[in-house]
């Protein structure tokens, strides 16, 4: 393959199904990491799951240098229910835009990464960069949780940028997610002497009312707004003639700098009360980067072509695993950009412009280039 094609690449990335359930990104993994092996990376696989692997690319690393790194996620999510118009791995081009489950989020991302750290450390052989693609991102960021627990070869970077899709405007942060999932149990019986049961779904059903008119006491974050509930899910019953001892559903929580997670799953039990339980699924808090940083500007200045006409800062609305990986290398700059279009993620008939696949390559060069000098 032509490592100087991020159009190729990723077409080629697209073609291997890595949907989660089950993922199955060691085929992605293996294939990138051969491709910086060739090119003078070193190399680590870290085991996550049968046929599930996260991949570690790093050069200069080593030498009391600060790299940048670079962070990508190897799953996808499924296709979904309606129908394609193209096919989904097969990374068809027209119109000036590739089509493809993950074309946008966010394999066309991490080909991006991979072109413009090979063709950047070409052109300066002491640039430091350390390169991050991980398994299972798509449930909650699980699998940037077990490599940094699992992987302890890392030095602390100069910045971190995550290469989800943001159209190649910098985001300098994103909002927290705290997924729950509410149980409420009851008694079971006969629905024509329902008297004789305790119906565990109304219990549920005055508990998503609660959720709907929950008001937060968080201050405004000034980059972030405001945190948000939503009840996505609701299960219970098992026949139409029973009363069911048995109902749930999920909150999903996306929250800013402001807000404590742990008071918020205490206030939430506090307006359900005692008959409902909050088993806990996912807890990320939100990152924040200053724009005053050095890392920050230094995007921003790559980046001049895409932000002259947009207000900054920016922030995205959706989890990445920032959420993990800037707690674990002490807060540092953490930014969100990539070449997809954050409007295209997760949707069918999903697509990344070709050009910005091309221009995500030269940004990304730049800052390497630039941040080696720094």
């Amino acid at each position: 393959m032509n490592v100087n094609s991020v159009i190729e690449l990723t077409r080629y990335l697209v073609s291997i199904n890595t949907i989660n359930p089950p993922g199955n990104e060691a085929v992605v993994a293996k294939y990138i990491g051969q491709l910086l092996s060739e090119n003078g990376f070193i190399t680590d696989y870290i085991l996550y799951d049968e046929n599930r692997l996260h991949l570690v690319a790093k050069k200069n690393c080593s030498q009391g240098k600060l790299p940048i790194v670079f962070s990508g996620h190897l799953d996808t999510v499924p296709l979904g229910e309606g129908f394609w118009n193209t096919n989904p791995f097969l990374g068809e081009q027209k119109d000036g835009k590739i089509y493809g489950r993950g074309t946008t989020d966010m394999k066309g991302g991490v080909a991006a990464i991979v072109v413009a750290a090979i063709q950047s450390t070409k052109k300066n052989p002491d640039a430091a960069v350390c390169l991050i693609f991980t398994a299972d991102e798509e449930t909650g960021c699980n699998g940037a949780q077990h490599l940094i627990e699992h992987y302890l070869d890392f030095v602390t970077p100069r910045g971190i940028i995550i290469a989800e899709p943001t159209a190649n405007v910098p985001a300098i942060g994103h909002k927290g997610g705290l997924y729950m999932n509410v149980i409420a149990k009851g008694k079971t019986a006969h629905s024509s002497m329902s008297h004789l049961g305790d119906n565990a779904i109304y219990k549920v059903a005055e508990a998503v009312l609660k959720v709907k008119d929950f008001i937060f006491t968080d201050k405004e974050d000034s980059l972030l707004g405001f945190p948000t509930l939503n009840v996505g899910k609701i299960d219970g019953g098992l026949n139409l003639n029973s009363v069911p001892d048995h109902a749930e559903f999920t909150i999903d929580a996306r929250t800013t700098t402001n807000t404590d997670h742990t008071k918020l799953i205490s206030d939430l039990k506090k307006q359900f009360g005692s008959d409902l339980t909050i088993e806990e699924l996912v807890n990320l808090t939100a990152t924040s980067t200053s724009e005053e940083n050095t890392f920050t500007q230094l995007v921003y200045s790559c980046c001049e072509k895409e932000t002259h006409e947009i207000e900054l800062p920016k922030s995205m609305p959706y989890l990445t695993d920032g959420s993990v990986l800037q707690p674990a290398f002490n807060g540092v700059p953490t930014i969100i950009l990539g070449p997809g279009q954050p409007d295209m993620a997760h949707k069918i008939d999903e697509f990344c412009y070709i050009d910005k696949l091309e221009r995500a390559v030269e940004i990304y060069s730049e800052i390497i280039l630039k941040g080696s000098k720094l």
